[in-house]
């Protein structure tokens, strides 16, 4: 599909391509526009849909997406589009869009769309009143299943969905429910409240939204209805929208649980001027932290200064120095990494962060001894000094030791901080494990040695 796709694009043939996107599978077109197509690819295909088909994709999108096609269009164009959306959908682009845009755009649709609009943006956020769709079929319980199943084919086109239909009384309040299996499959002349279940399970406008779409993937439910303090039928909360609270909550909760939840919105305007930022920014951000480098590594200098008789009485202990500094090193990236994914995951809790902090350093120790041995004995073979050997497999130790101690510990702090630790965590990881490896081999190497350039 992506490739099909380029193709008619490079080769300017738009009508072909018109034709590919009438009969293309959504799903195809939706995972092409949020993995494989670039801003301008994308408002070039959108702009070949046909009205409905553009109208079902847009309102699948995620919310960046939507509003950088949204800017593509016309002003007259933006209006059709939000005026013609889902009442929930819209709602959830508004919200995301600045206050000065979604005024203009809501002052611009029609009057009907617009009193809806104010109507779910007048719930609190987060509720079952700001996510829930106004679109559903209500019947009357003295209704046959003929003249039922006639108001669901009159209705049905403009409904996000009509698997499940709800009866209410002359005052809107709910009554029970009835699916479109039972009512497709029930005698015509049947009534309606003879064939409806009485206990419709709803919940109120008030009521959370993750507790909403908790209750829907727990009982299985397409949809459930949503109820004001008088109990009256105002709207449904359906099974694609839970999916996206799930996904949105999960991520807050992880976050949160991490003690990133102040955070997460500057870490993506962080990323966004790392990425698309002016030379400047990005200078601003990360030079910081290599002038930290920098100085490290003059003062990591003095120190093999400082040593430099030893150098000089046994030359061969610089070959080690690399060995020394890169082992620590790789230690120091698998623990940030690992740090990162971690809290990412939700499988570390800053605020519980003593255990798993403390693994990582035993960890960081058993590796260590392991190639530290290893290490030890090879040294000691190669160059026929057993106590260089020592020297070496000790240095290792507690190098890599403390490398995977700096892995967890610097981004945390960092984190602690509200600091870039994308920028900053390496930059110092890697500075105080080479001062300290260095230090600590020569501290060794003096200690074993020593008898030899005395």
């Amino acid at each position: 599909m992506k490739e099909m796709i380029l193709t008619y694009i490079k080769n300017k043939d738009m009508e072909a391509l018109k034709s590919l996107l009438a009969t293309a599978e959504e799903m195809e077109i939706l995972y092409a526009f949020h993995h494989d197509l670039s801003d301008e690819e994308q408002v070039i295909v959108f702009r070949l849909l046909g009205k409905d088909h553009a109208l079902r994709i847009f309102e699948e999108l995620d919310t960046d997406l939507a509003q950088n096609l949204l800017r593509s269009f016309t002003g007259e164009g933006a209006i059709e589009f939000v005026n013609e959306m889902a009442p929930d959908d819209r709602v959830k682009l508004l919200d995301e869009l600045p206050a000065s845009v979604a005024k203009k755009l809501i002052n611009a649709i029609s009057p009907q769309e617009r009193e809806v609009t104010n109507i779910l943006m007048g719930y609190s956020p987060e509720t079952a009143g700001r996510v829930m769709t106004t679109e559903f079929i209500s019947l009357k319980r003295d209704m046959t299943v003929a003249e039922a199943l006639e108001k669901v084919r009159r209705q049905a086109r403009d409904m996000e969905t009509v698997y499940t239909l709800y009866i209410t009384d002359s005052a809107k309040k709910l009554e029970g429910a009835i699916s479109l299996k039972e009512l497709v499959c029930a005698e015509s002349n049947s009534k309606i409240e003879d064939i409806m279940s009485k206990k419709a399970i709803s919940v109120t406008t008030d009521t959370d939204q993750e507790a909403v779409a908790r209750t829907l993937q727990e009982l299985d439910l397409l949809a459930i209805p949503v109820v004001d303090k008088e109990s009256r039928m105002v709207g449904i909360v359906t099974i694609d929208d839970a999916v996206d609270i799930l996904e949105d909550e999960a991520t807050e909760d992880i976050y949160d649980a991490a003690g990133l939840a102040d955070i997460t919105g500057n870490e993506s305007d962080r990323s966004n001027v790392l990425v698309n930022g002016s030379l400047w920014k990005i200078w601003r951000v990360r030079l910081p932290f290599l002038l930290i480098t920098l100085v490290a590594g003059l003062f990591l200098g003095v120190i093999i200064e400082g040593f430099e008789e030893v150098l000089e009485s046994i030359a061969v202990i610089a070959i080690f120095i690399p060995l020394i500094m890169d082992m620590g090193g790789n230690v120091g990236t698998q623990s940030s990494t690992v740090f990162a994914r971690g809290v990412v995951l939700g499988h570390i809790d800053t605020k519980s962060f003593l255990k798993p902090f403390l693994k990582e350093v035993g960890i960081g120790l058993s590796m260590g001894i392991l190639i530290g041995i290893s290490a030890g004995l090879i040294t000691a073979l190669w160059q026929g000094i057993p106590l260089l050997g020592l020297a070496v497999g000790l240095s290792l130790v507690s190098t890599m030791t403390l490398a995977a101690l700096l892995g967890f510990l610097v981004p945390f702090v960092l984190i602690k901080l509200n600091v870039d630790q994308a920028a900053g965590s390496a930059p110092i990881i890697t500075s105080i494990k080479d001062i300290a490896g260095v230090l600590i081999y020569f501290m060794f190497v003096s200690a074993f040695l020593g008898y030899m350039y005395i």
